[in-house]
Formats: C-alpha cells, structure tokens, sequence
C-alpha cells in the first residue's frame, strides 16, 4: 500500500496486509501463538542479530500485531510504529527511552492523572526527573523552562479532560532549537483529526484503549516515530552505545543507530524496553484495534456532531455554568482548534455543575444512557467527575494550574442519538435539582 498514495479512509481498511503473505485470508488472521519456527541455525543466526524482520516470539513482535503496526504507521506516513499492552506502558516506555539515564522530561500538569503521578512515584525512581510548565498557554514558558538535561518534551495534543490545545507548531521549534524531540500524546484527538508529525511532532503516542479501537473491549498503546529526528547529536548516548546483544552475525557490538538508522526510537524502543520489560500487546488485542480502526472516520465524525448539538445544549442550559471545549466562540484555543482540527475537535468536553456536591453526586447516578465510567473515546457515552476519579492524583496546586474545579464534569460522546443523549442530561438535571432552585 505504500507505493501508492491512498487516501486515510482506503489505508484504515487496507494499509499494511497483503493477503498473499497470509495464505489469502481476506480478514487479517490472528496469530495466537508464543513463538515462530527459526527454520535452520543460519536464518536463527540472522533473526536473533537484528538482520532479518521475521517474527521469533511474540513478546518481540507478532503477525497480527505487526499488520497494526504498519497500518498505524501508514495513517501516520511514517515508517515505524509499536504497539504495547497500554497507554501508559507508551507512555512510560517512550518517556525512559527518550530520557535514558539522568534526564528530565518538560511537560504541564495537562495529562492523564497517572502519567502527572507517574513522574513523582515510578519515573523519580528510575533517575527521570520531570519540570512542569505552570502556563503552558504561553509558548515561550517551554523555553524558559528548559535545562540542560532536558531530553524531550512531552504535551498532549487534546487534553484531557478540559480539551485545551497547545501551540504544538511553536513548541516543537523551540524542542528543536535545543536539540530535543517533542513527543505528542494524540489519544484524544486520533490520527483522523490531527496528524501531529505535520506540526513537528517526532514521537507520537496513543492509548489505543479510546477511539482508536473506540469499543472499549481492549487495553492497548501505540508509539510512532517520524523517523527525521537525529538522535546522534551527543545529547542521547543510550542510542550510539555498542551493545553486545545487538552484534552482527560476526560478533561486532553495534550501537542503536547501527541496526534501526531509520527507525532509532521505536526500534530502541522495541529491542530494549518492549523486550525486557514485556508490555506486549496480545495477537487479539492487536485484532480488536485493527476492526476498530476501519470504522475510525465515520465513528468520530458521528461523534463530533452528537458533541456540538450537546454542546449547544449545554451553554444555554441554567445547570450548567461554563463550558470548555475548543471551537466555541469564547474559548481561547479557538484560533489553535481551528488550525490544527479543521474536521473537530474531538468528543471530550467538561463542564461545571450548578449545584451542591450531594447535587452533582445525584445528577451522576441519575443519568440512564450516559455511563459512568473512567474511559474515553468508547462507542457508548460516558460521564465522570475527574477532579474525583480519573484526576485525583494531581495535587491542589496542579488542579488550579490546569483549571480542574470540583464542579467539573466530563462527557465522553459516542454513537447514540444526539437527542437522546441532551434528554437524558436533562432529566438528570432535574432529577437533582429536585426541591431545590439551581441558578
């Protein structure tokens, strides 16, 4: 599929499987085994240094997994992806690669709740230390914030839950201009609204868990690389060290750059982190994603219309105080959502309950088609209240820097009827606004 320039609706579908190498099976098959046959000592001898592409042991690289991997690299036109276990073992391993020993990483507090409390209670025991921007907002904080140990900077593309954006384009000149790579978390967003290797992005990562997959039937991450970033310029050594288990077939320790000239990140990445500590996606999983994948457009374009009629609903409603979603009028990441999401942005929005806590406690138990559930981009809707679940670890500090108030409520919109859904907001409203004049 790479010889030819399809399209993103045609490469969802097809990129990355050829039936002929699988005995014409029109679906992909599911390669449901641990190891491959090595055939003879010789081609044992190529696959186990790095000189041949064929699968040993799934915990490395699999089949079906391997058509996920293509077809995500593909939506992206880049070369080289890996799929994990999860989002966060994405996360975590992209972030260890890129700062190896004694790093730091530059980020804001506008994250998922366990990556900002991974970096004081996992990533500090590892030797990764993290900066945090307080204003993000303002570009030019990333370059102040920088040190000289920085090694990447890492911002999500979308965040979650407030849906605010970032000026990635500026960010990722200022990553570069220290000889840095920028790495991009785009769950939110998906490759369909936003291709952030197009804005400078060098690493990009997913929580393959949300609208990738969009069915909420699979726990799965995906890193991709661009492939243009130059790792060779003395501020990784992890990635020109001579290792010995990547020798050659004569014994020559060969350093990172040697065996993936093209693909440094994700194959470091692979032969290092995915190896030895094992968050490997499982054949099913990765089988999940891809039939997830093929409906990925239609899905997400559904879902953004079903999340501008409720919003609209939502700024007129006398429950409802504020409203963060970025292609409102009143937003100040407007001009941002509208250059880098033309198509939207996204179906996460939050807003702020009118009422009492007991209040916004009831309205969540009432609501009967939205789910309440710490997940996002699912085919169902789902409702949460972050500042008490999915973000409680951030500190009191951080909540104000990334404006997550207790009254905030985030809605995750899937496939059902737009009406349906602002109905049953509604009688939820009521329901626990009862006896009580809410204004």
């Amino acid at each position: 599929m790479s010889k030819v320039n399809y399209k993103f609706d045609t490469l969802k579908i097809h990129g990355g499987y050829h039936a002929e190498e699988h005995n014409g099976s029109v679906a992909v098959p599911i390669y449901q085994t641990a190891a491959f046959e090595l055939g003879d000592t010789n081609r044992a001898d190529k696959l186990f240094s790095f000189n041949g592409e064929d699968p040993i042991y799934t915990r490395l690289s699999n089949p079906t997994v391997d058509v996920l991997e293509k077809r995500l690299a593909a939506l992206h036109g880049v070369k080289s992806a890996v799929v994990l276990a999860s989002g966060m073992a994405a996360v975590s391993c992209s972030l260890l690669n890129a700062a190896g020993k004694g790093g730091r990483i530059l980020t804001t507090s506008r994250l998922y709740g366990g990556t900002v409390d991974a970096f004081s209670t996992i990533f500090s025991e590892l030797g990764l230390e993290a900066d945090f921007v307080d204003h993000p907002d303002d570009p030019m904080e990333f370059a102040r914030n920088l040190k000289p140990e920085t090694k990447a900077i890492f911002i999500e593309s979308i965040s979650n839950p407030l849906a605010t954006v970032l000026s990635m384009e500026v960010i990722a000149k200022i990553a570069h201009r220290q000889g840095i790579p920028l790495i991009v978390d785009n769950t939110v967003a998906t490759p369909y609204l936003l291709n952030p290797f197009e804005y400078g992005a060098d690493v990009v990562i997913y929580s393959a868990t949300k609208a990738l997959s969009g069915h909420g039937n699979v726990i799965a991450g995906a890193v991709l690389e661009s492939g243009k970033f130059s790792y060779d310029n003395g501020r990784f050594p992890q990635f020109e060290r001579k290792l010995w288990f990547l020798r050659d077939t004569g014994d020559r320790e060969r350093s990172i750059l040697e065996v993936f000239p093209d693909a440094p990140f994700t194959g470091r990445l692979r032969a290092v982190y995915l190896n030895y500590l094992g968050a490997a996606a499982s054949p099913f999983d990765a089988y999940l994603i891809l039939l997830g994948l093929e409906t990925l457009s239609e899905r997400v374009s559904k879902q953004i219309a079903s999340t501008r009629e409720i919003l609209t609903y939502l700024e007129k409603s006398r429950y409802v105080s504020w409203v963060s979603y970025p292609e409102t009028d009143e937003s100040p990441y407007k001009e941002l959502a509208d250059k880098y999401f033309p198509n939207g942005a996204g179906s996460i929005l939050s807003f702020g309950f009118v009422g009492t806590e007991k209040q916004k406690r009831e309205f969540l138990a009432s609501t009967k088609i939205f789910s309440y559930q710490a997940n996002i981009g699912d085919a169902r809707s789902l409702i949460i209240n972050p500042a008490q679940t999915t973000h409680i670890e951030l500190t009191s500090e951080q909540r104000r820097n990334v404006g997550l108030t207790p009254d905030t409520i985030r809605l995750s919109i899937g496939l059902e009827s737009a009406r349906d859904l602002i109905e049953d907001l509604e009688q939820a409203f009521q329901k626990a606004s009862q006896n009580t004049i809410l204004s």
